[in-house]
């Protein structure tokens, strides 16, 4: 043993340390570009207890040279790993010399707090150094910033190195070296879990950052898919202004209905966003059957029947708005299974399409810029009660006919504003994800029958 003031270059003790140290440091795993996870500030501290301050500070400069060849910081950076790894330890070897002389020396609990207080004190000089440099580097990093980057996250696993030095430290005294092979032992198993705890706390990080991506991603794209659902209304008005305005209609007796039968909200929005696309499939109607009331061919009602499947189709290339084309889909069957594209019957039928329905029978019936002439309130309900139970759910046109006895729910469809407004709520970004009653399959146009029903 050979000592040089304060040092102490026990070449053993010195030699493991340095070992211990040097291959923790190469075998580090990065939980992140900024964070190493490495368990050689243990031996440091052990060697600034045991060796002094110059023979840490010795083996923290080798720990990163040797750990260069490894890592290959840039020159900046393995610059100030040199700086804080040869005076961290050299603080912190000759801060717990002068402590312990100052208190007289001896082993007793003293000696084993002031271990404690050295590895926390040797930490902070190691942060301080580090931080100043990242600071200088980018003037948009503050310490705040770097403390609860580097430091919080690390706390309570560096308390638990802290424990363990004292432990180390201890049973060096009661068995001398051979404590030190437990050390190595205790050291590479304190570098995996930390490494394995930050990892995983890296890991929940980039997920979260990944939701909040996808999450706005999901906005922008319901946001867009909104605005072209607006630009197809407002272009089927320009040039079929009956048939928009009705769909805003049937829309608003939609939601209506949905929210007096005890629908969710979100279901209310479903149905609402349904009810003005039901009939977006009329853009493959030729002039002759759209705007003429000239008397229908085999042909046309072929073309007519098609339309809740274009419709359905067009609507489900939008992203989440898959149910709502299920709905549109069914919105023509009837409860007496005779309705079309597909011939369902009674529950087959999604109950929002059987809303829809009862909706959209009375708005063709009162309509005045219907294509035929519009009755009146209690002729369209005398109607829909004769075909309830048939052609319409009996339920959902009991519920109508109270809600319009309530309040004036009436869509004025002369009105711009009132066409407008309707549009208007489908300004809020929704999502369709609740599950439909799914239609699966094509439907058989040549084997549906024509609906009796008012409307086309």
């Amino acid at each position: 043993m050979c000592v040089v003031g304060e040092a102490n270059w026990d070449f053993a003790l010195f030699a493991a340390l340095l070992v211990f140290s040097v291959v923790s440091d190469v075998t580090a795993s990065e939980a992140s570009s900024s964070v190493k996870i490495s368990g050689s500030f243990l031996s440091l501290v052990l060697a600034m207890v045991f060796l002094g301050g110059p023979p840490a500070a010795v083996i923290g400069v080798v720990t990163i040279a040797v750990g260069w060849f490894r890592w290959h910081d840039e020159p900046h950076f393995l610059l100030n790993n040199l700086v804080a790894y040869t005076w961290f330890p050299l603080a912190g070897g000759l801060a717990f010399d002068a402590v312990l002389d100052a208190t007289g020396g001896g082993r007793g609990g003293w000696f084993h707090l002031l271990v404690f207080g050295t590895f926390m004190f040797a930490l902070a000089v190691n942060f301080l150094i580090i931080a100043l440099h990242r600071v200088h580097l980018d003037k948009g990093v503050t310490m705040v910033g770097l403390v609860r980057k580097l430091v919080i996250p690390v706390l309570p696993s560096e308390l638990a190195a802290a424990l363990l030095a004292v432990g180390i430290a201890y049973l060096y005294e009661q068995v001398g070296l051979a404590a030190i092979a437990l050390f190595g032992i205790v050291l590479f198993t304190f570098q995996y879990l930390l490494g394995q705890l930050l990892l995983s706390e890296q890991r929940a990080e980039d997920l979260e950052r990944s939701g909040e991506q996808l999450r706005a991603r999901t906005k922008q794209l319901a946001t867009l898919q909104v605005g072209v659902l607006s630009a197809i209304m407002h272009t089927l008005d320009l040039r079929d202004k009956m048939t928009a305005r009705h769909c805003a209609a049937v829309a608003r007796y939609a939601r209506e209905i949905a929210l007096a039968a005890g629908f969710s909200e979100e279901e209310q929005e479903l149905v609402h966003t349904a009810g003005l696309m039901h009939d977006i499939g009329k853009f493959i109607f030729p002039d002759r059957i759209l705007k003429t009331d000239t008397k229908l061919t085999e042909e046309d009602w072929q073309i007519i029947k098609m339309h809740p499947y274009q419709g359905a189709k067009v609507v489900r290339q939008m992203e989440g708005y898959g149910p709502v084309g299920d709905i549109i889909l069914a919105h023509h069957e009837r409860v007496d299974g005779k309705g079309y594209p597909r011939g369902l019957k009674g529950d087959e039928i999604p109950a929002l399409s059987r809303i829809i329905s009862v909706a959209d029978t009375y708005d063709v019936m009162t309509a005045r810029d219907s294509y035929r002439k519009p009755v009146s309130s209690f002729e369209a309900i005398q109607e829909l009660r004769r075909v309830s139970g048939a052609q319409l759910d009996g339920h959902y046109v009991e519920i109508f006919i109270q809600v319009l006895a309530g309040r004036d729910v009436r869509f004025r469809h002369g009105e711009d504003a009132d066409f407008d407004r309707e549009l208007g709520i489908e300004k809020r970004v929704q999502d369709y994800s609740m599950p439909v009653p799914p239609v699966d399959g094509t439907p058989s146009v040549e084997a549906a029958e024509i609906a009796d029903q008012p409307g086309r």
